[in-house]
């Protein structure tokens, strides 16, 4: 019997696995911004709502929830950098080898739901918070539909950029991406953000329409980012 044995995925809509990100996407893209994804805090919603069984809709985190960054996760926490609180989430759901884990981290993380009623981020999904966003601002760049994609490279469809915005499309571990392959968001299987790769005009262009956190890869910036130089 002969083997099947999918093809290479493309560049342009693949995510890298464990290695550096901006090696990977050489030749592809010009930077990677590395969107964090915000913790959550229900308003309108009640926290046992936050169960595997009755997780809210993206349209009720997106209403009855406010975002909480990690730069104020830092203070509430008193850990010393976002690397830590990389490896405390990565910790939490057994997502990285345990000699680089932080387990003094991830009880810190896990204390905020139930003292102040702090939801931690998913992880392999562009959050609900970010998503509208995001397509909100790639429509500024002046696209009208955006193919979204499979992990694997195997399915893929295209999309009005209105009707993304309304609904719930975006598979987990899913691509996003444009017709002219000039633009990629991904997220990491294991990660508790997403990857924006594009040109730096376009990556700019699309950091100015609102207030993403994260930072830009260097050349030895990892997918496991918070175990190694950022």
């Amino acid at each position: 019997m002969t083997d099947r044995i999918l093809p290479t995925p493309e560049k342009f809509a693949s995510c890298p696995y464990d290695e550096k990100i901006l090696p990977f996407y050489e030749g592809q893209f010009e930077a990677v911004f590395v969107m964090l994804h915000p913790f959550l805090k229900p308003t309108k919603l009640d926290i046992e709502r936050f169960c595997p069984e009755n997780w809210p809709t993206k349209q009720e985190i997106i209403d009855g929830c406010s975002a909480v960054a990690w730069q104020e996760i830092l203070k509430l926490t008193k850990l010393s950098s976002l690397s830590d609180i990389d490896l405390g989430l990565r910790t939490s759901i057994g997502g990285i080898k345990k000699e680089l884990s932080n387990e003094a981290a991830a009880g810190k993380l896990n204390s905020l739901s139930e003292e102040l009623g702090i939801i931690l981020p998913t992880e392999g999904e562009l959050p609900p918070m970010l998503e509208n966003r995001l397509f909100s601002a790639i429509q500024s760049l002046g696209y009208d539909w955006l193919w979204v994609g499979d992990e694997f490279g195997t399915e893929r469809k295209l999309h009005w950029i209105g009707d993304l915005i309304d609904k719930e499309e975006i598979p987990s571990h899913g691509c996003v991406f444009t017709h002219d392959h000039s633009l990629l968001i991904t997220t990491h299987w294991d990660s508790h953000c997403s990857f924006l790769c594009s040109s730096t005009e376009y990556i700019e262009k699309i950091l100015s329409t609102g207030n993403f956190e994260g930072f830009y890869c260097t050349p030895k910036t990892e997918v496991y980012w918070g175990a190694y130089e950022i």
